[in-house]
């Protein structure tokens, strides 16, 4: 598991992907990516658009295609979508390729996150509340299954997170 040379984050919408990965990315000294970021970035344009367009099975072949290509590399610390671990390829290549943490979170607390957020799609014209915890009843088990580590973010600061984070891996690999 740890002779891994990458770190991917999955988890729910909300759970601080973004936010802590780019902390363990500046512990580890390794190179950031998020696949949604990638997505854009290839495409053009915004997750947003991608689902209007092409609906949710769109993306989700944009969203493989990215973290096949990103986790190809070597020490990188890679930020997932939430729904992410829907794919049985991109479980098989996360488990493959690096250690995977799974960041969980309570849907009380990704209500609180996402609050104010206009680039999620899976929360527009429903009841978020709702949405969101279907969304983690389907998902649940997914994340646990490919997770070498999982790590509560409710109620913490990224910087925290990602320092736990750290401290485990080194238990894992019998490093001070």
């Amino acid at each position: 598991m740890l002779s891994q040379r990458n770190i991917f984050l999955i988890g729910p919408m909300g759970s601080g992907k973004t936010a802590v990965g780019k902390n363990l990315a500046r512990l580890f000294h390794f190179t950031f990516h998020d696949s949604d970021a990638d997505v854009e970035a290839k495409t053009g344009v915004d997750i947003a658009f991608i689902f209007e367009k092409e609906g949710e099975v769109g993306f989700r072949v944009r969203e493989r295609d990215a973290i096949a290509r990103l986790a190809q590399m070597d020490n990188i610390v890679l930020a997932t979508g939430g729904g992410a671990v829907i794919n049985v390829d991109n479980r098989r290549t996360l488990a493959e390729r690096g250690v995977v943490v799974y960041l969980a979170t309570s849907v009380e607390q990704q209500l609180e996150r996402t609050r104010h957020a206009r680039h999620r799609p899976l929360l527009n014209d429903t009841d978020p509340q709702q949405k969101l915890h279907d969304l983690m009843e389907r998902r649940a088990a997914l994340y646990t299954e490919i997770a070498d580590i999982t790590v509560s973010t409710d109620n913490r600061r990224a910087q925290t997170v990602a320092e736990e984070i750290q401290q485990k891996l080194r238990a894992a690999r019998g490093a001070p």
